[in-house]
């Protein structure tokens, strides 16, 4: 399959107008956030009998507020409503919101910025589901990966950005607050003008009644989205990583400050090595997905994510090393690119594990609830967000460090990982075939088009080595429900896998009448379902390369459900490490890495689809990548 670089979306018009809003957005949240930190601390503001502490903590729950406030209402409206009238009214609303900001600096009125801040929480709120479920709409199923990686290294950018700018500019005596406000307005401006080249977006549920009752509609949005076990477990992933993320963010300043003894420029480059990280790993996704919303990297996202956090703790120093110590200072002490290098790392693993979540969130959500999905991922992410700061508070509060803090974060993560992989096999097992399929053989992938979207089918495939089930499976987007002879099915070492995978055990009349006839009862349960079904027609691997005759099973579950019939060509796979050639006495080495394709042809009418005409389709995928492969030898 050919794969088109991501930064060619940044040349579209669907996409870039997009891309510069968010962004733009995510930048002014994080200038005002921290250059409001900053006054409060260094100003040691007071508001309501609360110390400089509280206020800094209290100014951190006003942001996230208004997520578990008014999510529920917002994704409503952005499953209604046509959305770029939306966002255009949301960025108007930010350039108000920094006008009462210029006032509030004007008048040194720390309650009034306190507001400002809950109403840029509210704002973000207001932009979120319609952020990423509009993102569907305006890029292929193809292009999902990329885009996503894209605006998280924008955002995390952004976000980096926003921190330097902000503690920069309050920093500048009497004309900092006037350069902020300036900064923002300009920013919130060009947002809005960004905005307004963004394509006109039809509403996805514009029959839907709101519902004006927030708490009741979170409730009814959480019960929805439990419904869909993929989905869940999917959010709780992605609120898991944001429970990671805000530990290892919000413990920098103060981990540089006490445990290595550096001074603010250190910060500010541990921060920007770990937003690097996540940039390169949310960026990586593309390429290692082959374009596809590939779920197997996001177990590898969390085995690095807690690899590296360990490392960290075991990396972090028993005694500072120095005092205030500068950035060129800090970098000659050797140990210490142990540490940048786990920061680095912690980014891009943690890149692995959220992209391909948010892709696959929404690829499987239904277009007319696909806000309110986003929405109650809002909801259950800051939820996440407040729970890591709590147990942050209540950790440290009883004589753990940070590098404890990190190590138990770790742990959790693989806890947390291991729990949710148990749930939804689907991640491990993808995770299992993106491993085959990247690291064992170099897989070409065509006609992934045709694969029905949605809905059942049937996949009829040759059958040439052990491995097709896992390289089918980990190439086609949607969930592959295969059938398997039935003792390979009863491995006492694999089984535990076969039945995570839902694998169906299939036996011959002669063999198990009883088995084959249950074989097929549970076919057609899967196709009723709307579930995609795999079946390798040959019945047995092949003895000597060429495609067998198929057997006639396909009739007997077409005759039960009528459903569209993929024919698939595995090419390359004769003579690889899991063949059946040469297994007499004497064996040639495998060729690990050995460039293999798949061939997906155009879906058969069930009314035409028999075994000889199939095989026929699938000879012909089959031949026609021969004959390419040898024109180009």
């Amino acid at each position: 399959m050919a794969q088109h670089s991501q930064f060619s979306l940044l040349k579209t018009r669907r996409f870039l107008p997009f891309f510069l809003t968010q962004a733009s957005g995510a930048l002014n949240d994080n200038i005002f956030k921290n250059a409001l930190a900053v006054l409060i601390a260094f100003q040691g503001s007071q508001l309501a009998g609360l110390n400089t502490d509280q206020v800094i903590n209290l100014s951190a729950g006003l942001f996230i507020l208004p997520f578990f406030l008014f999510s529920a209402m917002v994704g409503q409206f952005a499953d209604k409503l046509e959305k770029s009238l939306q966002i255009r009214r949301i960025k108007m609303l930010e350039i108000i919101i920094m006008l009462i900001a210029a006032l509030g600096f004007y008048l040194e009125n720390t309650a009034l910025l306190l507001i400002v801040l809950f109403m840029l929480g509210l704002q973000s709120t207001l932009f979120s589901p319609i952020k990423f479920s509009l993102m569907p709409q305006v890029l292929k199923t193809e292009e999902l990966v990329g885009g996503n990686g894209l605006v998280e290294t924008g955002t995390f950018v952004s976000i980096l950005l926003g921190t330097a700018l902000g503690a920069y500019f309050i920093g500048l005596p009497e004309i900092g607050t006037w350069i902020i406000t300036a900064f923002c307005l300009i920013i919130a401006v060009a947002g809005y003008l960004a905005s307004r080249f963004i394509p006109h977006l039809p509403a996805t549920a514009p029959e839907l009644k709101i519902n004006w009752n927030p708490v009741s509609e979170t409730w009814r949005i959480l019960v929805k989205l439990a419904e869909n076990r993929t989905l869940l477990n999917s959010v709780l992933g992605m609120s898991w990583f944001w429970f990671f993320g805000a530990t290892v963010l919000v413990q920098i300043p103060s981990y540089t400050i006490n445990i290595l003894g550096g001074a603010s420029s250190v910060t500010a480059g541990i921060l920007t090595m770990f937003i690097i990280g996540i940039s390169t790993g949310s960026l990586l996704c593309h390429k290692l997905s082959g374009g596809r919303v590939e779920i197997g990297l996001v177990p590898m996202g969390a085995i690095g994510m807690t690899l590296f956090g360990v490392d960290l703790f075991f990396a972090s120093p028993a005694a500072p090393l120095g005092v205030n110590l500068a950035l060129n200072a800090f970098l000659s002490i050797p140990s210490v690119w142990r540490i940048l290098f786990d920061m680095i790392m912690l980014g891009v693993f943690g890149g692995f594990f959220i992209v391909p979540l948010f892709a696959l969130v929404q690829d499987r959500s239904p277009p007319e609830r696909r806000a309110r999905i986003i929405a109650a991922n809002s909801i259950v992410n800051a939820l996440f967000m407040v729970i890591a700061a709590i147990t942050a508070l209540v950790l440290l509060g009883n004589g753990f460090t940070i590098p404890h803090l990190f190590l138990i974060t770790a742990i959790l993560n693989a806890l947390v990982s291991i729990y949710i992989f148990c749930l939804v096999p689907e991640f491990t097992l993808r995770f299992m075939a993106w491993i085959g399929t990247n690291l064992i053989y170099k897989l070409r992938v065509r006609g992934l088009e045709n694969i029905p979207a949605e809905g059942p089918a049937l996949l009829v495939c040759n059958h040439i080595s052990y491995m097709d089930p896992p390289i089918l499976g980990g190439a086609v987007p949607r969930p592959v429900v295969f059938v398997m002879y039935h003792r390979i099915f009863k491995n006492p070492l694999l089984s535990w896998m076969f039945r995570s995978a839902r694998a169906i055990p299939i036996a011959s009349s002669k063999e198990d009448p009883e088995l084959l006839e249950r074989a097929f009862e549970r076919i057609d349960e899967m196709l009723e379902k709307g579930e995609v079904v795999g079946i390798f027609p040959e019945g047995r691997l092949t003895p000597d390369g060429s495609i067998q005759p198929f057997r006639p099973g396909v009739e007997r579950i077409l005759a039960r459900r009528q459903v569209p019939v993929v024919p698939i060509a595995i090419c390359g796979l004769w003579g690889s490490l899991f063949s059946r050639q040469d297994q007499g006495l004497k064996k040639r080495p495998r060729k690990l890495l050995k460039k293999i394709h798949l061939v997906i042809g155009e879906p058969v009418a069930p009314e035409l689809a028999n075994s000889t005409y199939l095989q026929q389709q699938v000879q012909a995928l089959h031949d026609s990548v021969e004959a390419e492969v040898n024109d180009q030898s």
